[in-house]
């Protein structure tokens, strides 16, 4: 990792000494973290930003690129320069500067009710590119309330590019997207959708097809695809893979 000291990803982030009464507050919270770790289909990490470590890494595949679990911990954060392409690497040191000088200007209560989510690349032991999406969250926060450490969900992006960056506040509608060209978080509100188009949606989740899903709700086929078309434009998705993707992600549904 020395050829990549001077990185964002390993600088931003400095924390002073960590009280007892810090590290007595995160005891055995680790058993928790695998117990939902074992209910997921998603991957699941933990960065401890004490000393730019990886203190977890679950079975779950998508994330390990063909590594074990005991591998990926110990590379820590060199798994990322090793297994992430130069371009996106740039990408997430710029997210990282926008993220955690965001996350400073939060009040210390607040700041445990923040996520953020981005896409970015990863590439596998067969030279495989995946593009994943990637949500991060406070676990712990020190004394005077910087991130410690964080819990990371990885899962297969729904979108086409790297990128995609948000930050979502829990109980909220509200979204910050970061604009990369000029590094400027651009506030929004999540997309709403009616009843019936929430309702059509849970029953393409289901496996139905146009016809089950008009015959269940008592409408004609076409009517069922303008509900498809709206979701589609208010979710500003093409498909209805994405659709379900972004709703679910978002917590739409």
């Amino acid at each position: 990792m020395k050829n990549h000291i001077n990185s964002s990803l390993l600088t931003k982030n400095n924390l002073g000494k960590i009280s007892e009464e810090d590290r007595f507050e995160q005891k055995d919270y680790l058993e928790a973290v695998k117990s939902f770790a074992r209910l997921t289909y998603e991957s699941v990490y933990i960065i401890n930003y004490e000393n730019m470590s990886f203190e977890y890494v679950s079975e779950n595949p998508l994330f390990l690129c063909g590594y074990s679990p005991e591998e990926v911990l110990n590379l820590g954060y060199e798994f990322y320069f090793k297994n992430v392409p130069e371009s996106d690497l740039e990408m997430l040191n710029l997210i990282n500067e926008a993220g955690f000088d965001f996350f400073k200007r939060l009040p210390g209560d607040e700041k445990k009710k923040y996520s953020i989510s981005y896409d970015f690349h990863l590439v596998n032991k067969n030279g495989k590119h995946i593009l994943i999406n990637h949500k991060l969250t406070p676990l712990f926060l020190t004394s005077d309330k910087k991130m410690w450490k964080a819990m990371c969900i990885v899962s297969i992006s729904h979108h086409k590019n790297a990128g995609n960056i948000c930050i979502y506040k829990q109980g909220s509608d509200e979204i910050w997207k970061l604009d990369l060209s000029n590094n400027v978080w651009r506030k929004s509100e999540k997309p709403k959708l009616t009843k019936r188009e929430i309702e059509i949606l849970h029953l393409y989740a289901q496996g139905l097809t146009i016809n089950q899903i008009a015959e269940k709700i008592f409408v004609a086929p076409d009517t069922v695809k303008y509900y498809r078309r709206r979701i589609f434009e208010r979710l500003e998705v093409s498909n209805i893979i994405e659709a379900l993707s972004y709703a679910v992600n978002s917590k739409i549904i």
